[in-house]
């Protein structure tokens, strides 16, 4: 979306998701897997509370900062406050929001921005959720990422298929990993 806007008039509106909130409660996954959730709270619980205190804009830079460490860089969520406290230094917040990830005050409105999002679309799917002149759906999914036109060239397409009454999903078996290039 951050090329589109370069492209084409279009402005983003972040929201925080959450796949620990979109997975509790699910008796089908792996200890492993519920295990590896409850690591996921912190960081989220962290946007929520940087967002309350600083504005829907802190949203888009303290995902990527985080996503740099956890998604590029393979530091996981197992470094936890580490890979928290970076982030925030990183985008100029103060390291005290780091208290919002061991805290569930934050839970309420966590679980009001992810259900936003994924109410529109349904439980099924996961992230992310984009939402286009009012109808909703999962993805796209593209790795990498187009750029300039190329991301221009996708996002008329995406208009055009969530202005296509009855349009659910088009969807393929992935045959690489994420390129975060």
């Amino acid at each position: 979306m951050l090329e589109v806007e370069q492209v084409r008039d279009v402005k983003t509106t972040w929201h925080v998701m959450s796949l620990a909130v979109l997975n509790a409660g699910r008796d089908e996954l792996s200890d492993e897997y519920k295990a590896a959730l409850k690591k996921l709270w912190g960081p989220v619980r962290v946007l929520i509370a940087a967002e309350q205190a600083h504005g829907n804009e802190v949203l888009l830079p303290l995902y990527t900062a985080l996503g740099k460490r956890i998604h590029v860089e393979g530091r996981g969520i197992g470094d936890g406050d580490e890979v928290i406290a970076e982030a925030l230094e990183e985008v100029g917040l103060p390291a005290a929001l780091i208290e919002a990830a061991h805290s569930d005050r934050y839970d309420d409105a966590l679980k009001k921005s992810h259900h936003a999002g994924m109410d529109q679309v349904g439980m099924e799917v996961g992230t992310p959720v984009i939402s286009v002149e009012g109808v909703a759906f999962f993805g796209p999914v593209v790795t990498p990422a187009p750029k300039g036109e190329a991301a221009g060239k996708l996002w008329d397409g995406v208009r055009l298929v969530a202005g296509t009454e009855g349009f659910f999903e088009l969807k393929r078996t992935r045959d690489r990993g994420p390129a975060f290039d």
